[in-house]
């Protein structure tokens, strides 16, 4: 006879296990957290596959210029057991406003955080090309896959950057040095019910967006608007799946951002499940090629023999497949649901 036993929210901080594999990849996380509830959901993904032994989250990079998303960041991290995560920030002036949900990280419980984390506001953070450096500059060559969720700001400036203390190389030598693969939640390369769409991530920031796509010197892999509109997260596993803790900063972010029923699209989330487990046929590709973007954010796919980027597709089987992992892999307890006899 097994019983579950529930962990504390502090136990669970405490006791969380990371098991290390030797090939495990390390990821960066370049997110517009606090815009939308699924860069929060791609976070407990990654987290989920780094505790699997799949990925390391060696830093994550905010492009969305409001100070309370670094802090909220630094929460999700420390929930899963991982604050000493590095955190940058961008100071652009993009969506500056206040997020719908990001302001759970004040919430207080008899005058302690509810969900604790270190990093009190971005304010106190360093930018993020800076942490971007580091973070590169301290992997093997060809070894880091980068998951780019949000606009393409953070990364257009690490290829201007010149060489410094962190490293000799300028940006654009360590992206080629040291990045094996660029997945890219931006974009939209098949018609929405049979019209062009101007995708979010693309439009907020469109020179960046064109820095990315015309200079970046490694494969970049685009999860367009209609890959994470096809895998909408059912609310069922929102309102069922996250009871292991009273509060769960997950499920609050998204019924905060909009209240379910509702079944959110896994832009987010796509992207981040091919960056870091791209050979396990969840998703199709596109033939080789090379993206451009216009002056109106359009992105448009030309096949290329040599070109570096691609995009993803999906069959109706992929479909189900897809879903029920981010299901699984972003509710999944961070080792504090223990199974005891």
């Amino acid at each position: 006879m097994k019983r579950i036993i529930l962990f504390s929210f502090a136990m669970i901080n405490s006791c969380v296990i990371t098991f290390a594999q030797p090939n495990a990849t390390p990821v960066i996380f370049d997110t517009d957290i606090g815009n939308d509830c699924d860069d929060v959901l791609a976070m407990g993904v990654i987290h989920a596959l780094q505790s699997r032994g799949h990925c390391r989250l060696i830093a994550v990079t905010i492009t969305k210029d409001q100070e309370q998303c670094a802090a909220f960041t630094d929460a999700i991290n420390t929930f899963y057991g991982r604050g000493d995560i590095p955190i940058g920030v961008c100071r652009s002036g993009i969506t500056p406003q206040q997020s719908r949900f990001t302001g759970l990280v004040a919430d207080q419980d008899n005058g302690m955080d509810r969900y604790p984390h270190k990093l009190r506001s971005g304010k106190d953070a360093p930018a993020a090309v800076a942490v971007l450096r580091k973070a590169l500059a301290a992997e093997a060559d060809g070894s880091v896959v980068i998951a780019q969720v949000g606009f393409s700001t953070n990364l257009a400036n690490l290829l201007k950057s010149p060489g410094d203390d962190i490293s000799p190389l300028s940006g654009h030598e360590l992206a080629q040095k040291k990045v094996k693969l660029l997945s890219v939640m931006a974009g939209a390369f098949t018609p929405i019910n049979g019209k062009e769409y101007l995708e979010y991530n693309v439009v907020e920031d469109i020179s960046s967006a064109k820095i990315l796509a015309a200079k970046w010197p490694t494969q970049i892999v685009y999860s367009g608007f209609e890959i994470g509109l096809a895998v909408p997260y059912p609310a069922s596993s929102i309102e069922q799946d996250y009871n292991y803790v009273p509060h769960h900063p997950l499920k609050v972010a998204y019924m905060l951002y909009e209240p379910p029923p509702h079944n959110r699209p896994t832009w987010d989330l796509t992207s981040v499940l091919y960056a870091v487990l791209p050979d396990r046929g969840f998703f199709g590709l596109s033939a080789p090629g090379t993206v451009t973007v216009d002056d109106r954010g359009a992105t448009t796919h030309a096949i290329t023999a040599n070109g570096l980027h691609r995009y993803l597709t999906l069959t109706h089987d992929q479909q189900i497949r897809v879903t029920e992992a981010l299901v699984q892999l972003s509710s999944e307890p961070p080792h504090g649901v223990v199974l005891q006899k």
